[in-house]
């Protein structure tokens, strides 16, 4: 019995790189002061020295700002985008970054008409007198929001967002792992990148002492340095009266990358960790992975629902598990290397402030997270040693002089004949010559053994010889099976004759399933996906063969409003998740496996339900 063991020991011994750094991070800055009502009251009347708070007073400023970021775009001859609702802002991005010459600058503007909260007066009536006087309260409105997307010396690609209308509150985005790459290429360290990742670097204590070098202080430096050049609504005045921008985190993920020794396994690795950890989004293993104290039941219950998320985009599946607003997602990076990130929305989950200086505590809580997470998570075999072995068998081998054997492709009947062989030849102590093997195969291929000629035979010993299924005995011309070669022919050879053979003939069978189990299965697992989709309203027409991965109609039929409203919603509500009850049931071992790459077998534990909603490609569990 092979006893589970945790993902961290098994990556141990195939990983090549490991890389802790901030990636993407979303900033706040605002004035703290104009976030209330007496904040406001006290700029426009204490400070400006107006006689009472109105509207009318932000509007001059509003336009007045408008302007400068006009004159600021036309006086540098930048382009000035406007972004229509639902166009990528990252691809027009990307655009300009390609024709980038490197230099520091300002690359273009954009402006887009988004939803905010904002200050406005409305008249009110006094119950006593009579009387109707002005009232400042906040309302959701669309205005402009004003893009500059930059590109630093030190931090590459940014963009910085402000809000067109009072008081002006506005995003900084930036990325540490472009800044990292950055300061690589100053210091002269060559590295590999991957989108938003190192896949080999020449010098990793020096990149990860970079990673580290990423505080506060340099992201104050970065963002005074740009809202130093860039238009602003408050004059001088009011910055000598201490109305200043704060930096504040809205959202920040860290990072953990660990690249794979062989990354043609790394998706099997993945998916493996995928099957064995669909309960990782359980309490009692959230408390794990965050250490904190998750209460269940009396009057302060934890907030927020427990659960496990596999999505799949594409044919790269991601595993994701919450804890109050934070979440962690954890997915295979180009193929190449296993990424972990936790990503912080609130900070006050943990105690901790949203200042920017509040850096240092939050990165200990995002990178603890993910090495917990590894730790918790156990897996029961490590396939990319099954995989190397399954390659080393099917693969064709170089040998010493130069000459290429052709793989065993054990599903090929003569590959098979050779395995069987094998078996049979093993119980010789003495080993078995040419000879032996003559009389033993060529009645699996159908032939007589005079049929077979001594250049068929030395080209069978040779592949197995080159894939180390036999050795030659020394000083003799007989060979013997070795032990592993034993192992792997008795294992393939039942492989094909006792289940893909027997499996793929009741399948593929032209008569009713009768009491075939196999089709069975099968049957109801496509029933099931055709009620899911009339569930869902998008039921295929009859005629037509429903697959996991796609719902298709040959006629584009027409919606009703009321319809398409009732469609949406259904369609939102078939989210991919494990969701926990909050009983103490949930601490009992329950197991299950699950594809998240689609396939068409589950097995599931009592009490399970499932269902795959096949236009999302959502994996969908539920614990009733």
């Amino acid at each position: 019995m092979t006893l589970p063991r945790t993902v961290a020991q098994v990556l141990s011994g195939h990983v090549t790189l490991e890389i802790r750094c901030i990636d993407r991070m979303l900033l706040t800055f605002r004035q703290p002061r104009l976030q209330y009502g007496q904040g406001i009251h006290g700029f426009f009347c204490h400070h400006r020295g107006n006689q009472f708070v109105s509207s009318a007073l932000m509007r001059p400023m509003t336009e007045q700002f408008a302007a400068d970021i006009r004159h600021y775009i036309d006086a540098r001859g930048l382009d000035l985008i406007h972004f229509a609702k639902g166009q990528s802002k990252d691809q027009i991005a990307r655009t300009y970054l390609a024709g980038h010459d490197g230099g520091e600058q300002i690359l273009f503007a954009g402006v887009a008409q988004e939803k905010t909260r904002i200050w406005r007066t409305r008249q009110r009536t006094d119950p006593v007198t009579g009387k109707r006087y002005p009232w400042l309260c906040q309302e959701q409105a669309m205005v402009n929001h004003w893009y500059f997307y930059g590109f630093d010396s030190d931090f590459g690609a940014f963009y910085i967002k402000f809000c067109g209308y009072f008081p002006y509150t506005g995003q900084i985005y930036l990325n540490g792992h472009e800044y990292a790459k950055r300061q690589c290429l100053k210091a002269g360290i060559g590295f590999t990148a991957l989108d938003n990742a190192f896949g080999s670097v020449g010098d990793p204590d020096a990149v990860q002492r970079i990673c580290d070098g990423l505080t506060d202080q340099k992201i104050y430096r970065f963002a005074g340095k740009w809202l130093a050049r860039l238009p602003h609504p408050f004059t001088r005045a009011d910055e000598d009266a201490d109305y200043r921008w704060q930096l504040s985190v809205q959202q920040i993920e860290f990072s953990t990358t660990m690249a794979l020794d062989r990354p043609a396994s790394g998706r099997i690795f993945f998916e493996q960790l995928i099957r064995d950890n669909l309960d990782i989004g359980r309490p009692d293993k959230v408390n794990i992975v965050f250490g904190r104290t998750i209460r269940q039941r009396g009057k302060f219950q934890t907030p927020g629902t427990f659960r496990t998320q596999v999505i799949t985009a594409g044919v790269c599946p991601y595993l994701y598990l919450f804890y109050k607003k934070t979440q962690v997602k954890q997915y295979l990076k180009e193929g190449r290397a296993l990424r972990t990130e936790t990503t912080l929305n609130q900070p006050r989950d943990f105690g901790i402030g949203k200042e920017l200086t509040n850096l240092a505590a939050l990165a200990e809580v995002g990178y603890t997270a993910n090495r917990r997470l590894l730790d918790a998570e156990c897996i029961s075999h490590d396939p990319a040693d099954g995989a190397a072995a399954l390659e080393a068998i099917t693969s064709p081998v170089i040998s010493t002089t130069c000459t290429r054997v052709p793989g065993m492709r054990f599903p090929d009947p003569r590959a098979q004949a050779l395995l069987g062989a094998c078996c049979a030849l093993a119980l010789r102590p003495a080993g078995f010559t040419s000879r032996d093997l003559r009389h033993y195969l060529a009645p699996q291929l159908g032939k007589t053994p005079e049929d077979m000629t001594g250049g068929q035979l030395s080209y069978d010993l040779r592949r197995l010889r080159a894939h180390q299924i036999i050795e030659r005995l020394p000083h003799s011309r007989s060979y013997q099976v070795t032990e592993d070669g034993l192992t792997i022919a008795l294992f393939l050879t039942r492989l094909t004759n006792r289940l893909l053979i027997p499996g793929l003939a009741q399948l593929t069978s032209p008569g009713p399933p009768g009491r075939n189990p196999l089709r069975q299965a099968d049957r109801a697992y496509r029933d099931a996906l055709t009620d899911l989709a009339r569930q869902a309203s998008l039921a295929a027409l009859p005629h037509l063969q429903l697959s996991p991965a796609v719902i298709t109609s040959q006629h584009a039929p027409v919606i009703s409003r009321h319809t398409r409203r009732n469609l949406t919603r259904n369609s939102r509500s078939l989210r991919g998740k494990i969701t926990y009850p909050r009983t103490p049931s949930n601490a009992g071992p329950d197991y299950l496996w699950a594809s998240p790459a689609g396939a068409s077998d589950l097995q599931l534990s009592p009490g399970w339900q499932y269902c795959r909603a096949a236009a999302h490609n959502l994996v969908y569990l539920n614990w009733p």
